[in-house]
């Protein structure tokens, strides 16, 4: 075992999570990529997300480590771990769903899927964003308040594309499918509003 570090590992910290944020982007953009050209490159994009959301676990992991061997940490302990959680959430359902896709025989995407990664991937910029802005606990209320929108936004889309699956299709299979998929992509976002919240609680505690 390590042992205690008695000063704060500030920079090592907040170096770590600017890394989560950025891999939570890296994998919304792969997600993006994914339904683009799905199925002509579904393997490989695949591959990418999955090797992504191990990126998102290692660094957990460092996280981890890293609070269990510094005594001092620059916020709230629990806070720390949960803020690591929440970030590593957004890697676990972006996966979930581009699994799904490649493993239950989708032959075609829909636009209303297509739109829902791109929100996605517009609410982990701006929580990549406001994680930057972490260290120093400044101000992030606007890349928060923008991340939100985006949820709305995300819910509605989700709500849409259920109702225009059973709409549209009376194959049971393809309703089946689709409707686990949007849910998941609909959990992505919910994921990065939970993060959003984790860092709001945490820069209003230290200001």
């Amino acid at each position: 075992m390590a042992p205690l570090r008695l000063t704060p590992q500030k920079r090592e910290f907040f170096e770590l999570y600017a890394q989560a944020s950025a891999n939570a982007v890296e994998i919304a953009r792969l997600l993006v990529e994914l339904l683009e050209r799905f199925p002509d490159d579904g393997a490989g994009l695949i591959g990418d997300i999955k090797d992504c959301e191990h990126e998102g676990d290692r660094l957990t992991h460092e996280v981890v480590l890293l609070l269990n061997s510094t005594f001092v940490t620059p916020f709230d302990r629990d806070d720390m771990y949960r803020l690591a959680g929440a970030l590593d959430d957004i890697c676990d359902h972006v996966d979930e769903a581009a699994d799904n896709l490649g493993s239950w025989g989708v032959e075609r995407v829909p636009e209303k899927a297509r739109l829902q990664a791109e929100v996605i991937l517009e609410a982990a910029k701006k929580l990549d964003e406001a994680v930057l802005r972490l260290d120093g606990f400044k101000d992030s209320t606007d890349q928060l308040a923008a991340l939100r929108e985006l949820e709305d936004r995300g819910d509605q889309l989700e709500r849409d594309a259920v109702a225009e699956l059973f709409a549209t299709t009376d194959d049971a299979k393809t309703i089946i499918r689709w409707k686990d998929i949007h849910e998941r992509l609909e959990e992505a976002v919910d994921a990065l509003e939970n993060a959003a919240d984790v860092l709001e609680a945490i820069v209003v505690k230290n200001r």
